[in-house]
């Protein structure tokens, strides 16, 4: 990827600058904000699949009206962009330098759940404009802060280095082949709706991230221009591996040669039991450090209680010992807790790379 030139060079080097100067704030969740406004069937479906039918002129293709849409997250994208807008707005005016896109499930695997994998594209194109929409707004009310668009790629609902059926461990529902053209799709989405970075998530299963990053490797050099990559994953329990059974340092350099911007670890975990974990990466990575915890564990009910003075005050020792360059919350956080985040880490400088290195090595 990196002989390759930037496709918003101007944009990439304002990014770079800011990540040096200080502690970057990521947006916080997105299911969580969402939950709130109580969306029935009607409302997820909303004029678009009122009947059961795709009538657009992009789409002609019938929806089932068996299959239920209400839970659906990323396709409130189509039938009801001004919530999703408000939701960036919300993230923006609480202090947000870059928001992620509303696509966490925007692949054809994952959409095939509810028969919607024809909007694949369409979901990730629309969903970074909206946030585009919504960044460029607040950039233009304080042009020295500028606001960064992350095209976002999920972990998907499949997992290609472990069998779904514990009775033949050597069964897979999903090949990289598979996985790598649900991404090469997506990113597709994320890059003509004007993302300015694309960051693979949530990874729970380093060989759907591998499938993730030679999808965008290849794409780039279709296009022959490329984004910043971000990467995030998950340490899915206090064992400390992912699921697919990687400690944070193992992890880290399986997908170091993709030369990220920046690596780190979001879900599943609170800030307090992630910090062992970014403190490993802090350690060992050579290009810059992100987190986004979960506000806490859940619950007995599954709902997360962590509040945002509690979180930033954990999050806040993270910055004032240097492990930090990026910085949000994942599951249950919200405005508030983005707010309290920043304001817990505004004096502290940024985790600085090791001197021999630069994020555009080789």
């Amino acid at each position: 990827m990196s002989t390759l030139p930037w496709l918003h060079p101007d944009r990439v080097a304002l990014l770079e600058s800011a990540l040096r100067q200080r502690i970057l704030i990521l947006d916080g969740g997105m299911g969580t904000m969402l939950q709130g406004h109580q969306l029935d069937e009607a409302g997820f479906r909303g004029e678009r699949f009122v009947e059961g039918r795709d009538s657009t002129h992009e789409h002609h293709h019938d929806h089932p009206g068996s299959c239920d849409l209400k839970g659906n997250n990323d396709l409130l994208t189509l039938t009801k962009p001004e919530i999703i807008r408000g939701v960036h707005e919300a993230y923006l005016e609480a202090g947000a330098d870059l928001v992620e896109t509303n696509t966490f499930n925007s692949t054809r695997i994952s959409q095939a759940d509810y028969h919607l994998e024809h909007l694949a594209y369409e979901l990730n194109r629309e969903g970074a404009r909206l946030a585009r929409t919504a960044c460029d707004a607040y950039t233009a009310k304080t042009p020295d802060k500028p606001r960064f668009v992350i095209g976002v790629l999920g972990p998907t609902s499949r997992t290609a280095s472990l069998s779904p059926d514990v009775n033949d461990p050597g069964f897979r529902n999903v090949t990289f082949e598979e996985l790598a053209a649900n991404y090469t799709e997506s990113a597709n989405g994320l890059i003509d709706g004007g993302a300015d970075v694309i960051m693979v998530e949530t990874i729970f299963d380093t060989l759907n991230a591998k499938a993730a990053l030679f999808a965008l490797s290849e794409l780039f050099h279709q296009r022959g221009a490329r984004l910043p990559v971000m990467i995030s994953g998950t340490i899915t329990d206090r064992s400390g591996r992912t699921l697919s059974g990687q400690t944070a340092e193992a992890f880290y350099y399986s997908v170091a040669h993709a030369r990220p911007l920046t690596v780190g670890l979001n879900c599943a975990l609170g800030a307090a039991d992630l910090r062992p974990h970014v403190q490993t990466l802090a350690n060992v990575a050579d290009c810059f450090v992100s987190t986004h915890p979960n506000a806490g564990l859940p619950n007995a009910f599954g709902e997360y209680d962590e509040t945002p003075e509690q979180m930033a005050s954990v999050i806040g020792g993270f910055a004032r010992d240097g492990l930090l360059n990026l910085v949000g919350g994942c599951c249950g956080t919200t405005p508030a807790h983005i707010k309290a985040i920043a304001e817990a880490v505004r004096h502290c400088p940024p985790r600085a790379l090791p001197s021999a290195l630069t994020v555009q090595a080789a």
